[in-house]
């Protein structure tokens, strides 16, 4: 991100280093093991873990957990692949658990 000035944005709840824009967000109706999160189009300024399978409440996908590149906070995961043909909207996108990003330049 080039130039931040002005735009809404998220960062890591632990650490403040920034993580996605607000623009970026593709639906607000998801839902992680402690409670709601959001699906956005890409991320920044974090790091992936190890791609797996993972049996989520739309089926069987390939995903991988992302983390805050600074403090390593688990903020949620990365789709890499959906075995479901109705899924495949979600491969390379990231969803970002809510109590985990904090909102900055609101």
């Amino acid at each position: 991100m080039a130039d931040s000035t002005g735009q809404r944005l998220y960062s890591c709840f632990k650490c403040g280093n920034l993580v996605c824009c607000h623009d970026d967000i593709i639906s607000k109706n998801f839902q992680a093991s402690h409670g709601r999160a959001f699906l956005f189009s890409h991320a920044m300024n974090i790091v992936e873990g190890p791609k797996e399978n993972r049996n989520l409440m739309t089926g069987l996908h390939v995903v991988s957990d992302i983390y805050c590149v600074d403090c390593q906070e688990n903020l949620g995961w990365k789709y890499h692949r959906a075995y479901e043909e109705s899924e495949k909207y979600k491969e390379g996108k990231v969803v970002l658990e809510k109590f985990k990003i904090v909102k900055h330049n609101w």
